[in-house]
């Protein structure tokens, strides 16, 4: 974990982690010189915003009866010069202080105002009132302000924002909730690479039945997106970003299938079939470039291993100590941020567990494919280079976790991530996690072994397409299948072991159809990372 150090003194006899301020275990370097990536602003069409990750604290939950999903509201605070205030920020209470609010500065005039009027939108024994600012004609609401007494704040508390410069938004994940009310922070509702939706920092309250809520606050908008370039990272700040921050994937002891690079799998026999062709397949070149290029799935073009079996056993395995991870770089949330999405290929994906109680039934074919893409994404601030959020797949969704819940190596900024056995879907932390539930599922196992593989020491970008310092290896645009599509009846297969199960665990194993992810229903090759839908998008 990280370094914690005070950042405010609780009134509560009780202290929680949020009253200490997270810290890398490591100070960041000076990145490489390049344009304006962690510069500190950036301008977003006239209006000028900068985050803010120094805060007052305002008020707790927990003044009203302490529970474990108590959060604290934060005010920015010492805000720079020139710059004002836009809202306001909450926070769990059960993680270290780690968090960040934009703050906007008028650099063309007309794009900041003050309100008219306040609306109090909640309040609690009165010692905190939440207030949405009431924005003339033509502008909008993008935060809160807060008091902790009942007079409205004056009208130069906080700013609206002119509304060409704001998009909708959605609701991100719930931080708290009580008694028909519940606080979640806010991030706009289009993303992904292209997207010009900019995330404020603040939360929303929305209250039971009540629908217009969020229809009250707006996030920021990026009007300057087409000439944003100069925020985002070049090539030697990607590397360094890299060197930083990337992961070391640790694989359970018993994983037989691990990663390899393309050019090894490429050239270890595996070949490329076409419809109609199916008895005249070719060998790939190295840098895959003769696969056809572009296009859409069509089910015409498939990629499969040796015929010979031994040939085919082994290129199941991978190579490891030759594996590589190939990183596509995207700017996200309107380029304030920078994603580095790390993909890892595995020539296999091994069969599934189900567990039943206490005890582990194998699923035979079930889960096993020919090609297997897994990433995890880290979420790089562009103001200044700091790494806040991470995203490891998981099957088809995935989890985001913030930086102070990592599990960082060897004092360093790096963090472990974690496979899963045969499956590869990638965790934060080792352990047996559950598809299903805690009486049947199936099983995800990650442990930390001495197979491992560094993304700093073995790593290609492949992808930015901001930057044409980068050139994508033909295989990124192969639009088709990484394996085989060999369908069967899942339920089929379910029955075979329910007849060579007894008792009450064979009777059980019907259930698993209602668990068993529907990717899992054959033996179906993937697509590679370009056509996913999280290589344009947002993570699931």
């Amino acid at each position: 974990m990280g370094n914690y150090g005070s950042c405010f003194t609780s009134k509560e006899t009780e202290a929680f982690p949020v009253e200490t301020r997270f810290k890398l275990p490591s100070p960041l370097p000076s990145w490489p010189q390049g344009e304006s990536f962690a510069s500190g602003t950036i301008d977003l069409g006239g209006l000028e915003v900068c985050q803010v990750t120094s805060f007052k604290r305002i008020w707790s939950t927990s003044q009203i009866g302490s529970n474990d999903t108590d959060v604290t509201v934060f005010e920015p605070s010492p805000l720079p010069d020139g710059f004002s205030l836009l809202g306001c920020y909450c926070q769990s209470n059960d993680t270290p202080l780690f968090g960040w609010i934009l703050a906007g500065k008028d650099v063309s005039g007309g794009t900041l105002v003050n309100p008219v009027d306040y609306t109090l939108v909640w309040s609690s024994n009165d010692s905190c009132y939440i207030w949405l600012p009431t924005p003339p004609e033509g502008y909008k609401s993008v935060g809160y302000a807060i008091t902790t007494s009942p007079e409205k704040p004056s009208l130069d508390k906080i700013r609206c924002v002119r509304a060409d410069l704001t998009e909708e938004p959605e609701t991100d994940a719930l931080l708290w909730g009580s008694d028909g009310v519940s606080v979640y922070g806010l991030r706009p509702k289009v993303r992904g690479r292209q997207a010009q939706g900019v995330s404020v920092g603040t939360f929303i309250i929305v209250k039971d039945g009540d629908d217009s809520s969020l229809l009250s606050l707006s996030c920021l908008k990026n009007n300057n997106f087409d000439k944003s370039t100069s925020f985002l990272p070049n090539v030697a700040q990607i590397n360094a970003l890299v060197q930083e921050y990337s992961p070391r994937f640790f694989f359970h002891p018993k994983e037989t299938y691990l990663p390899a690079s393309t050019t090894w799998y490429f050239t270890n026999g595996v070949q490329l079939y076409h419809t109609g062709e199916e008895s005249n397949p070719i060998p790939v070149e190295s840098t895959g470039s003769n696969l056809p290029q572009g296009g859409s799935n069509d089910g015409t073009y498939w990629l499969d291993l040796p015929v010979d079996e031994t040939e085919r056993e082994r290129v199941k395995k991978g190579d490891l100590q030759n594996g590589e991870a190939y990183i596509h770089v995207k700017p996200m949330l309107g380029a304030t941020f920078t994603d580095l999405a790390i993909w890892l290929f595995y020539p296999f994906n091994g069969p599934s567990t189900a567990k039943f109680g206490l005890v582990d039934i194998p699923l035979g074919r079930i889960g096993e494919h020919i090609g297997d893409w897994e990433h995890v994404t880290l979420r790089i601030s562009n103001f200044d280079g700091l790494l806040y959020r991470v995203y490891f797949a998981q099957h088809s969704g995935g989890t985001w976790v913030d930086t102070p819940s990592l599990e960082f190596l060897d004092m360093s900024n790096r963090f472990a991530a974690y496979p899963s056995l045969n499956g590869h879907a990638t965790y934060p932390t080792p352990g047996v996690v559950m598809q299903g539930t805690d009486v049947i599922g199936i099983r995800n196992d990650a442990a930390k072994s001495d197979k491992f593989l560094d993304v700093k020491d073995k790593y290609l970008v492949m992808a930015a397409e901001y930057t044409s310092d980068v050139i994508e290896p033909p295989w990124v645009n192969y639009a088709r299948k990484w394996g085989p599509k060999i369908t069967y009846e899942i339920g089929t297969e379910i029955e075979k072991l329910e007849n060579s199960l007894t008792g009450i665990v064979g009777s059980a194993i019907g259930s698993l159809l209602d668990i068993i992810p529907t990717e899992f229903s054959s033996e179906d090759g993937p697509t590679g990372p370009k056509m996913k839908p999280e290589w344009d998008g947002d993570e699931r």
